[in-house]
């Protein structure tokens, strides 16, 4: 009787809990479990979003830099300097650093970035005469209605988009001050944060490691370090490839003569924060000013983006990222539009680390299932059952 009792739940067992497909479903399911009850009590944190918020900025500049500057620390320290020492000379450099570009760089952006806006109208009129000539050609003769419509769109989208900005202007003025305010506290407590993450960042983890169990304290270290490895190589790396693209920007336009060289190549650096797409949004102004200079320029332009492509794919990025993410392109890709969509700016440009970061995290977790669960182990029944009946 025992043993009839018990084959209904063996069966039920063998075919339902132990299958693969079916416990990938349980697990998804509850997860979004999960997050439906995190929707229903959104509201209990807020306060924990309004927090993040605040403090959200100076943590994230302070990461950055943290980054940057502890491998020089790490060095030093090595070297036998106390870490207190290295860490005052670092900031006193930086801080020399960004006075010298205040006083030299910042007003050649200024001053470059008024006279393009200056002559802006000029420019527009230029480029428009520039593509209805080339437009005027027999070619398109069966397509310039079309062309003509799309160009008047395109005209009135940007006349709604003027005058949108025109009236919400005296409404977004709060919210103007309230964003100098967070970057003016970020800029205030960003430097108190990077000080101590420099001295004592080592010991954080550590730290809050010791609340977990015995058990988990090794295996979650080796994550948090994993983790960290993933983030900051890839910060380092792509600060660097961006510093390099900004310098090649500016001498290459500088050579062919493109105005606003400087600040176009500025410009470059920072979009290239952006994989992939960072560089080719950035030869936007300098297409449209290789447009106004002539078909001359136009192609010195071209040749100037095609250069940079070529030593930062073939040269730089390999030399300095490598294959450290191991992370698709079209993954990227995918990252990129999901995080600008959900988190705007901050989303974009940190995006592909926080990835590689829960990528990290997730597959620990799951090589944990793997040999806790037994499921993805190889299937030796068949060979004992035949030693079974051979014996």
């Amino acid at each position: 009787m025992e043993k009839k009792d018990k084959r209904p739940f063996s069966w039920f067992w063998k075919w339902f809990l132990d299958n693969q497909f079916v416990t990938g479903l349980l697990v998804v399911l509850l997860v979004l479990l999960i997050i439906n009850l995190f929707t229903k009590v959104s509201y209990l944190f807020s306060p924990v979003w309004q927090f993040l918020a605040i403090v959200g900025l100076p943590i994230i500049l302070a990461g950055i830099l943290f980054y940057l500057m502890n491998p020089v620390v790490d060095f030093f320290e090595r070297k036998g300097i106390k870490r207190y020492y290295s860490i005052v000379a670092l900031f006193i450099i930086v801080a020399s650093l960004i006075a010298w570009g205040v006083v030299v760089i910042v007003p050649e952006i200024r001053e470059q970035t008024a006279t393009f806006i200056d002559r802006l109208p000029g420019y527009i009129n230029t480029v428009q005469a520039a593509l209805a000539n080339f437009f005027s050609d027999p070619i398109f003769d069966k397509v310039q209605d079309q062309i003509a419509i799309s160009g008047e769109r395109i005209m009135s989208s940007i006349t709604d988009v003027v005058q949108n900005i025109s009236k919400t202007t005296v409404q977004s003025i709060g919210n103007f001050f309230g964003a100098v305010a967070s970057i003016f506290i970020a800029i205030v407590t960003m430097p108190v944060i990077l000080f101590y993450l420099l001295k004592d960042g080592e010991k954080i983890a550590p730290y809050f490691v010791q609340f977990l169990p015995t058990k988990m304290r090794q295996p979650t270290l080796r994550v948090l370090k994993e983790m960290n490895q993933q983030v900051s190589s890839y910060i380092r790396g792509q600060l660097a490839v961006a510093f390099a693209v900004a310098i090649l920007f500016m001498v290459g336009f500088s050579i062919i003569g493109l105005d606003y060289a400087i600040t176009l190549g500025v410009i470059a650096g920072f979009l290239n924060l952006v994989p992939y797409i960072g560089s080719f949004l950035a030869m936007i102004p300098a297409i449209f000013l290789g447009i106004v200079g002539g078909p001359v320029l136009l192609v010195k332009v071209i040749i100037v983006f095609a250069i940079e492509q070529t030593i930062e794919g073939r040269l730089i990025s390999p030399l300095v990222l490598g294959n450290q993410l191991a992370i698709h392109p079209v993954t990227i890709l995918f990252v990129l539009l999901t995080a600008g969509k959900l988190f705007g700016f901050f989303g974009v440009v940190l995006g592909v680390p926080a990835y590689a970061a829960l990528k990290v995290v997730i597959t620990n977790v799951f090589n944990w299932y793997k040999v806790v669960s037994g499921l993805y182990t190889e299937d030796e029944e068949p060979k004992n059952t035949t030693n079974e009946k051979n014996k």
